[in-house]
């Protein structure tokens, strides 16, 4: 099995019949595309650092590149902070 990283960086799919530009994730290909699991992007989901997920057309939940990397950032930036006050 290849390794996530060894993949094109935005193993995503173009946006569809939405009439939005961008690409989308899978919640198994948003963790491959920062290098983390699955289980972050749920923990993410249940923080609400991710909100409003779209459904592909198997019903899977799939999110916009950038509402990963918004994500992404959030959980650095509340990280850093519990770092500081620890």
């Amino acid at each position: 099995m290849p390794h996530p990283t060894d993949r094109a960086p935005a193993h995503g799919r173009e946006a569809g019949a939405e009439g939005e530009g961008g690409i989308w994730f899978t919640v198994r290909e948003a963790a491959a595309f920062i290098g983390g699991s699955p289980q972050t992007i749920y923990s993410w989901e249940r923080r609400g650092h991710l909100t409003s997920p779209r459904h592909d057309e198997h019903g899977r939940r799939v999110y916009s590149q950038q509402q990963i990397s918004d994500a992404h950032r959030t959980a650095r930036q509340n990280t850093a902070a519990v770092r500081r006050i620890a």
